[in-house]
């Protein structure tokens, strides 16, 4: 009897563990697949309050179930999407009257992109083959080394960014309606050796990610407008092109609401600089 007892004690304990990550699972799951509230919000400073809630809870469910391939997409986008909007653009809106908050701004974005690119290092180690773990651990290296021009070593990981994106555009050139066009136009301007050619190939990467989100993008006209006329020195096409990006209604496509509300918060910001930005 006491052996029996003894042995109904270990199979309720393992029957508790099983629920208890099941449950884990389909909550990892959900939260997985339940970024759409967050895109199609119109408010972005109710999204910048709530943000850390869910990515804090993210990351307690992986340490439950460090292999849900779900979770570690959800982190590595999570924290790439929060670092991008919330950290990143204050630090360069800062720069220009507060250096300190800025220099530890950039500092905590630094961290935050370093934590989705590992996120998602661990993501394509279970499933090599998902193009949305390609693009967030590229975007999120991509900007990383972007942030840490003081730091020259960093710039040796260029490659692995160029191999992650490269590889996500091999498996679908289309995804999230030419985010990863939209990427390069950015990168090509500014990867090291880009050559006479880098110009014409932003281009071409612009003229398909606009194809691809049917117009109705902010992104691409403010990445160009950024990578290849600040650059450049064509003021007259940078304004043309902001002028575009702000005249889109962010209501036209839902799902892209948030992103291109956060796209015309640049496009804004960087109008205002135009005087710093260009010599005539």
């Amino acid at each position: 009897m006491t052996r029996l007892l003894a042995l109904l004690a270990v199979l309720a304990m393992l029957n508790a563990c099983a629920v208890r990550q099941y449950a884990v699972n389909r909550i990892g799951d959900a939260l997985a697949g339940g970024g759409a509230s967050f895109a199609a919000d119109d408010d972005p400073e109710l999204v910048r309050a709530a943000a850390p809630f869910s990515l804090k809870l993210i990351e307690s469910l992986l340490e439950e179930s460090p292999r849900h391939a779900g979770l570690l997409l959800a982190a590595a986008r999570g924290f790439t999407q929060y670092a991008y909007a919330f950290v990143q653009q204050d630090a360069e809106e800062a720069e220009d009257h507060d250096l300190a908050r800025s220099l530890r701004l950039q500092a905590r974005a630094r961290g935050l992109y370093r934590r989705a690119r590992d996120y998602g290092l661990r993501g394509l180690a279970l499933q090599p083959g998902d193009v949305a773990l390609h693009y967030w651990t590229g975007a999120a290296w991509g900007a990383l080394i972007a942030l840490s021009k003081h730091e020259p070593e960093a710039l040796a990981d260029l490659p692995r960014v160029e191999a992650l994106i490269g590889r996500a555009l091999e498996l679908d050139e289309t995804f999230e309606h030419g985010a990863l066009h939209t990427f390069m136009i950015g990168y090509e301007m500014a990867r090291p050796g880009a050559g006479g050619e880098a110009e014409a190939r932003a281009r071409r990467h612009f003229a398909r990610a606009h194809e691809l989100s049917s117009g109705l993008d902010a992104a691409p006209l403010v990445a160009l407008a950024e990578g290849l006329c600040v650059p450049r020195q064509r003021r007259a096409e940078f304004e043309q092109l902001l002028g575009r990006a702000l005249a889109i209604d962010p209501g036209r496509r839902p799902d892209g609401r948030l992103a291109n509300l956060v796209a015309q918060r640049r496009a804004r910001w960087l109008m205002a600089r135009a005087e710093r930005l260009f010599l005539d």
